[in-house]
């Protein structure tokens, strides 16, 4: 089980990877948008900012979001730990129920390009 700083620092590595992207995927990455990311299996929710093409995680708290970010993701920190590096594809994850993602659906849209 991955714990709370792994899971930090594969928050962090997606950031990275997100700043590095260009194309479509950049102009998806620069929306300014609430992001929550919610890892069940720590029940530990990360909370931050989608800003410049970067995730400002600013709060991580137990339990699930305290508050409706514009950008919801839910999943295990092994799950989340195996999307950042590739292990895992997103697509499937989210269509088998082991990721939860909810949004608008202007951002689902935007979203696809990153995912």
């Amino acid at each position: 089980m991955a714990t709370i700083e792994e899971c930090r620092a594969a928050l962090d590595k997606l950031s990275d990877s997100m700043g590095r992207a260009e194309g479509d995927v950049r102009a998806a990455a620069s929306m300014e948008r609430s992001v929550s990311c919610h890892v069940t299996d720590l029940d530990v929710t990360f909370a931050g900012r989608l800003t410049g093409g970067r995730i400002d995680v600013r709060d991580t708290f137990p339990g699930p979001p305290r508050e409706k970010a514009q950008i919801r993701l839910s999943m295990t920190g092994d799950d989340l730990m195996a999307l950042v590096d590739g292990e895992l594809h997103f697509a499937r994850a989210w269509a088998s129920g082991r990721v939860r993602l909810e949004a608008g659906l202007r951002d689902l849209f935007q979203l696809r390009k990153l995912l």
